[in-house]
Protein backbone atom coordinates (compact mmCIF):
# COMPACT_ATOMS: atom_id res chain seq x y z
CA UNK A 1 0.00 0.00 0.00
CA UNK A 2 1.20 3.62 -0.81
CA UNK A 3 0.38 6.69 1.59
CA UNK A 4 0.82 9.99 1.38
CA UNK A 5 0.29 10.13 5.15
CA UNK A 6 3.43 7.71 6.29
CA UNK A 7 6.36 6.91 4.27
CA UNK A 8 7.00 3.68 5.91
CA UNK A 9 10.42 3.00 3.14
CA UNK A 10 11.41 6.52 3.91
CA UNK A 11 10.84 6.23 7.74
CA UNK A 12 12.98 2.60 7.53
CA UNK A 13 15.66 4.27 5.88
CA UNK A 14 15.54 7.13 8.64
CA UNK A 15 15.70 4.78 11.29
CA UNK A 16 18.99 2.95 9.63
CA UNK A 17 20.58 6.38 8.80
CA UNK A 18 20.05 7.34 12.66
CA UNK A 19 22.16 4.08 13.78
CA UNK A 20 24.86 4.51 11.17
CA UNK A 21 25.23 7.75 12.33
CA UNK A 22 25.50 6.60 15.68
CA UNK A 23 27.67 3.52 15.06
CA UNK A 24 29.77 6.41 13.59
CA UNK A 25 29.80 8.09 16.65
CA UNK A 26 31.08 5.62 18.72
CA UNK A 27 33.89 4.81 16.21
CA UNK A 28 34.94 8.53 15.82
CA UNK A 29 35.10 8.61 19.66
CA UNK A 30 37.07 5.81 19.72
CA UNK A 31 39.20 6.80 17.04
CA UNK A 32 40.32 10.24 18.42
CA UNK A 33 40.43 8.99 22.30
CA UNK A 34 42.18 5.75 21.62
CA UNK A 35 39.78 4.00 24.06
CA UNK A 36 36.91 1.81 23.54
CA UNK A 37 35.82 2.08 26.82
CA UNK A 38 35.75 6.04 27.49
CA UNK A 39 32.83 5.68 30.40
CA UNK A 40 30.75 3.88 32.92
CA UNK A 41 27.83 3.82 29.84
CA UNK A 42 30.30 1.88 27.76
CA UNK A 43 31.16 -1.04 29.95
CA UNK A 44 30.23 -0.63 33.49
CA UNK A 45 32.52 -3.37 34.65
CA UNK A 46 35.40 -2.77 33.03
CA UNK A 47 35.16 1.20 33.41
CA UNK A 48 35.59 0.23 37.24
CA UNK A 49 37.99 -1.84 36.84
CA UNK A 50 40.30 0.32 34.48
CA UNK A 51 39.71 3.04 36.95
CA UNK A 52 40.84 1.48 39.55
CA UNK A 53 44.31 0.74 38.30
CA UNK A 54 44.52 3.96 36.82
CA UNK A 55 44.31 5.13 40.96
CA UNK A 56 46.88 2.52 41.64
CA UNK A 57 49.52 3.30 38.82
CA UNK A 58 49.30 6.87 40.39
CA UNK A 59 49.83 6.26 43.52
CA UNK A 60 52.61 3.54 42.73
CA UNK A 61 54.20 6.04 40.83
CA UNK A 62 54.29 8.73 43.27
CA UNK A 63 55.73 5.80 45.50
CA UNK A 64 58.71 5.69 42.63
CA UNK A 65 58.88 9.32 43.43
CA UNK A 66 59.36 8.80 46.50
CA UNK A 67 62.06 5.60 46.63
CA UNK A 68 64.15 8.01 43.98
CA UNK A 69 64.08 10.66 46.73
CA UNK A 70 65.03 8.03 49.50
CA UNK A 71 67.95 6.44 47.11
CA UNK A 72 69.56 9.91 47.36
CA UNK A 73 69.27 10.43 50.30
CA UNK A 74 70.87 6.96 51.37
CA UNK A 75 73.79 7.88 48.60
CA UNK A 76 74.45 11.02 50.44
CA UNK A 77 74.68 9.43 53.72
CA UNK A 78 76.72 6.78 52.41
CA UNK A 79 79.02 9.25 50.55
CA UNK A 80 80.00 10.94 53.86
CA UNK A 81 80.22 7.71 55.79
CA UNK A 82 82.62 6.68 52.78
CA UNK A 83 84.62 9.77 53.41
CA UNK A 84 84.51 9.28 56.93
CA UNK A 85 85.81 5.59 56.88
CA UNK A 86 88.73 7.36 55.26
CA UNK A 87 89.45 10.62 57.20
CA UNK A 88 89.77 7.75 60.10
CA UNK A 89 91.84 5.15 58.82
CA UNK A 90 94.12 9.10 58.07
CA UNK A 91 94.10 9.58 61.65
CA UNK A 92 94.81 6.18 62.77
CA UNK A 93 97.83 6.11 60.17
CA UNK A 94 99.33 9.30 61.68
CA UNK A 95 98.82 7.96 65.30
CA UNK A 96 100.78 5.01 63.97
CA UNK A 97 103.30 7.13 62.95
CA UNK A 98 103.41 9.30 65.56
CA UNK A 99 105.04 5.91 67.20
CA UNK A 100 108.25 6.25 65.52
CA UNK A 101 110.65 7.63 67.91
CA UNK A 102 111.88 10.77 67.17
CA UNK A 103 108.88 12.15 65.42
CA UNK A 104 107.45 15.49 66.77
CA UNK A 105 104.19 14.57 67.99
CA UNK A 106 102.99 18.43 68.20
CA UNK A 107 102.97 18.70 64.49
CA UNK A 108 101.30 15.77 63.87
CA UNK A 109 98.89 16.53 66.18
CA UNK A 110 97.95 19.86 63.78
CA UNK A 111 97.35 17.24 60.54
CA UNK A 112 94.84 15.22 63.51
CA UNK A 113 93.30 18.87 63.87
CA UNK A 114 92.61 19.41 60.59
CA UNK A 115 91.01 15.58 59.86
CA UNK A 116 88.75 15.89 62.84
CA UNK A 117 87.80 19.33 61.18
CA UNK A 118 86.55 17.48 58.25
CA UNK A 119 85.21 14.53 59.82
CA UNK A 120 83.21 17.79 61.91
CA UNK A 121 82.39 19.47 58.11
CA UNK A 122 81.50 15.83 56.58
CA UNK A 123 79.00 14.95 59.06
CA UNK A 124 77.46 18.56 58.85
CA UNK A 125 77.01 18.50 55.50
CA UNK A 126 75.86 15.25 54.58
CA UNK A 127 72.17 16.09 53.90
CA UNK A 128 69.55 16.42 51.61
CA UNK A 129 65.80 17.33 51.25
CA UNK A 130 65.63 18.94 54.81
CA UNK A 131 67.58 15.48 56.22
CA UNK A 132 70.73 14.51 57.61
CA UNK A 133 71.79 10.86 58.78
CA UNK A 134 75.19 11.72 60.37
CA UNK A 135 74.69 14.32 62.22
CA UNK A 136 71.76 15.56 64.60
CA UNK A 137 69.52 13.37 67.09
CA UNK A 138 69.38 9.78 66.11
CA UNK A 139 66.07 8.78 65.39
CA UNK A 140 63.90 5.94 62.88
CA UNK A 141 63.48 7.10 59.64
CA UNK A 142 60.27 5.89 57.61
CA UNK A 143 60.34 6.08 54.05
CA UNK A 144 57.39 5.10 51.66
CA UNK A 145 58.36 1.82 50.30
CA UNK A 146 54.87 0.29 48.69
CA UNK A 147 51.50 0.41 48.53
CA UNK A 148 49.93 -2.95 49.82
CA UNK A 149 46.32 -3.69 49.44
CA UNK A 150 45.41 -6.57 51.37
CA UNK A 151 41.87 -8.07 52.38
CA UNK A 152 40.19 -4.61 51.11
CA UNK A 153 42.24 -2.87 52.97
CA UNK A 154 44.96 -0.37 51.41
CA UNK A 155 47.79 0.62 53.37
CA UNK A 156 51.50 2.31 52.64
CA UNK A 157 54.74 0.24 52.90
CA UNK A 158 57.72 1.83 54.29
CA UNK A 159 62.14 0.88 54.61
CA UNK A 160 63.05 1.98 57.90
CA UNK A 161 66.10 2.99 58.87
CA UNK A 162 67.75 3.59 62.51
CA UNK A 163 69.97 6.52 61.91
CA UNK A 164 71.21 5.51 65.72
CA UNK A 165 73.38 3.59 63.74
CA UNK A 166 74.51 6.34 61.10
CA UNK A 167 74.78 9.61 63.16
CA UNK A 168 78.21 10.79 63.33
CA UNK A 169 77.73 13.62 66.11
CA UNK A 170 75.09 14.37 68.28
CA UNK A 171 75.75 18.26 69.58
CA UNK A 172 72.90 17.32 72.18
CA UNK A 173 74.85 13.87 73.26
CA UNK A 174 78.25 13.16 73.12
CA UNK A 175 77.37 9.01 73.69
CA UNK A 176 75.07 9.17 70.36
CA UNK A 177 77.70 9.93 68.09
CA UNK A 178 79.93 7.06 66.24
CA UNK A 179 82.65 10.31 66.41
CA UNK A 180 81.93 11.13 69.79
CA UNK A 181 81.06 8.05 71.86
CA UNK A 182 84.25 6.88 74.54
CA UNK A 183 86.11 3.73 73.74
CA UNK A 184 87.78 1.98 76.45
CA UNK A 185 90.71 -0.28 75.21
CA UNK A 186 93.67 -1.60 77.32
CA UNK A 187 97.03 -0.43 75.69
CA UNK A 188 100.08 -2.44 75.14
CA UNK A 189 101.48 -2.18 78.74
CA UNK A 190 97.83 -3.18 80.10
CA UNK A 191 96.47 0.09 81.47
CA UNK A 192 92.58 0.35 81.15
CA UNK A 193 92.04 4.01 79.26
CA UNK A 194 88.93 5.47 77.68
CA UNK A 195 89.70 7.69 74.33
CA UNK A 196 87.11 10.31 72.54
CA UNK A 197 87.85 11.98 69.07
CA UNK A 198 85.54 14.68 69.24
CA UNK A 199 83.06 16.50 72.07
CA UNK A 200 84.11 16.13 75.33
CA UNK A 201 83.49 12.75 75.87
CA UNK A 202 80.81 11.06 77.62
CA UNK A 203 82.72 10.50 80.99
CA UNK A 204 84.94 12.50 82.97
CA UNK A 205 87.85 10.31 82.65
CA UNK A 206 87.70 10.03 78.91
CA UNK A 207 90.87 11.21 77.18
CA UNK A 208 90.92 13.52 74.10
CA UNK A 209 92.44 11.35 71.15
CA UNK A 210 95.16 13.90 70.75
CA UNK A 211 98.91 14.81 70.69
CA UNK A 212 101.92 16.37 72.42
CA UNK A 213 105.43 16.48 73.34
CA UNK A 214 104.37 13.69 76.58
CA UNK A 215 102.20 11.67 75.22
CA UNK A 216 103.23 8.25 75.61
CA UNK A 217 104.00 4.85 73.60
CA UNK A 218 101.71 3.33 75.81
CA UNK A 219 98.77 6.05 75.60
CA UNK A 220 100.05 6.13 71.58
CA UNK A 221 98.70 2.35 71.68
CA UNK A 222 95.43 2.95 73.24
CA UNK A 223 94.95 5.40 70.71
CA UNK A 224 95.04 3.38 67.82
CA UNK A 225 92.80 0.73 69.54
CA UNK A 226 90.22 3.13 70.15
CA UNK A 227 90.30 4.27 66.51
CA UNK A 228 90.65 1.26 65.29
CA UNK A 229 87.00 0.07 66.84
CA UNK A 230 85.92 3.48 65.81
CA UNK A 231 86.57 2.95 62.20
CA UNK A 232 84.74 -0.96 62.35
CA UNK A 233 81.70 1.15 63.91
CA UNK A 234 81.83 3.32 60.69
CA UNK A 235 82.67 0.56 58.07
CA UNK A 236 79.47 -1.66 59.78
CA UNK A 237 77.39 1.66 59.34
CA UNK A 238 78.44 2.39 55.74
CA UNK A 239 77.39 -1.34 55.30
CA UNK A 240 73.88 -0.23 56.73
CA UNK A 241 74.00 1.68 53.94
CA UNK A 242 74.88 -0.25 51.56
CA UNK A 243 72.13 -2.69 52.38
CA UNK A 244 69.54 0.30 52.70
CA UNK A 245 70.44 1.63 49.38
CA UNK A 246 70.15 -1.67 47.71
CA UNK A 247 66.40 -2.48 48.87
CA UNK A 248 65.53 0.86 47.90
CA UNK A 249 67.29 0.04 44.61
CA UNK A 250 65.54 -3.26 43.89
CA UNK A 251 61.64 -2.36 45.49
CA UNK A 252 62.19 0.85 42.96
CA UNK A 253 62.54 -1.65 40.40
CA UNK A 254 59.77 -3.63 41.22
CA UNK A 255 57.37 -1.19 41.45
CA UNK A 256 58.28 0.14 38.05
CA UNK A 257 57.88 -4.23 37.18
CA UNK A 258 53.87 -3.40 38.57
CA UNK A 259 53.70 -0.18 37.01
CA UNK A 260 54.32 -1.67 33.71
CA UNK A 261 52.32 -4.88 33.96
CA UNK A 262 49.25 -2.57 35.63
CA UNK A 263 49.36 -0.62 32.35
CA UNK A 264 49.57 -3.38 30.44
CA UNK A 265 46.37 -4.62 32.02
CA UNK A 266 44.55 -1.41 31.29
CA UNK A 267 45.34 -1.42 28.13
CA UNK A 268 43.91 -4.62 27.30
CA UNK A 269 40.56 -3.58 28.72
CA UNK A 270 40.13 -0.35 27.68
CA UNK A 271 42.30 0.27 24.67
CA UNK A 272 40.84 0.14 21.22
CA UNK A 273 42.17 -1.50 18.57
CA UNK A 274 42.90 1.53 16.15
CA UNK A 275 43.18 -0.91 12.59
CA UNK A 276 40.06 -2.67 13.28
CA UNK A 277 38.26 0.86 14.13
CA UNK A 278 39.65 2.56 10.56
CA UNK A 279 38.12 -0.08 8.73
CA UNK A 280 34.70 0.29 10.70
CA UNK A 281 34.73 3.65 10.19
CA UNK A 282 35.10 3.05 6.26
CA UNK A 283 32.41 0.60 6.39
CA UNK A 284 30.28 3.02 8.21
CA UNK A 285 31.37 5.64 5.65
CA UNK A 286 30.07 3.02 2.84
CA UNK A 287 26.30 2.28 4.70
CA UNK A 288 25.91 5.93 5.53
CA UNK A 289 25.68 6.94 1.59
CA UNK A 290 24.21 4.28 0.99
CA UNK A 291 21.84 5.38 3.50
CA UNK A 292 21.33 8.26 2.13
CA UNK A 293 20.41 6.80 -1.32
CA UNK A 294 17.94 4.51 0.43
CA UNK A 295 16.38 7.61 1.68
CA UNK A 296 16.73 9.56 -0.92
CA UNK A 297 14.62 7.05 -3.06
CA UNK A 298 12.18 6.63 -0.55
CA UNK A 299 11.13 10.18 -0.56
CA UNK A 300 10.54 9.95 -4.49
CA UNK A 301 8.10 8.17 -4.12
CA UNK A 302 5.45 11.01 -3.24
CA UNK A 303 6.84 12.20 -6.74
CA UNK A 304 5.76 8.80 -7.91
CA UNK A 305 2.15 9.23 -6.74
CA UNK A 306 1.71 12.74 -8.15
CA UNK A 307 2.41 11.53 -12.01
CA UNK A 308 -0.34 9.06 -11.42
CA UNK A 309 -2.56 12.38 -11.56
CA UNK A 310 -1.02 13.82 -14.88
Amino acid sequence: MVSIHTNRTAMTALSTLRLIDAQMETTMKRISTGLRINDASDNAAYWSTATTLRSDIKAKSAVVDTLGLSRAMTDIAGAGMSQAVDLVAEIKARLVMASEPGVDKTKINKELDELKAQLANVAQSSSFNGQNWLYGSPGTVSMPASIKNYGGFTSVGYIEIDTGQTTLIDPGDDSAGLLTRDHSVTTAGGAAETFYLLGSGTSGTAKQITLDATTTADELSGMVQAMDEMEQELIDANALLGVKAKGIERQEAFTKTLIDVSRKALGRLVDADMAEESTRLKALQVQKQLAIQSLSIANSQADMILQLFR
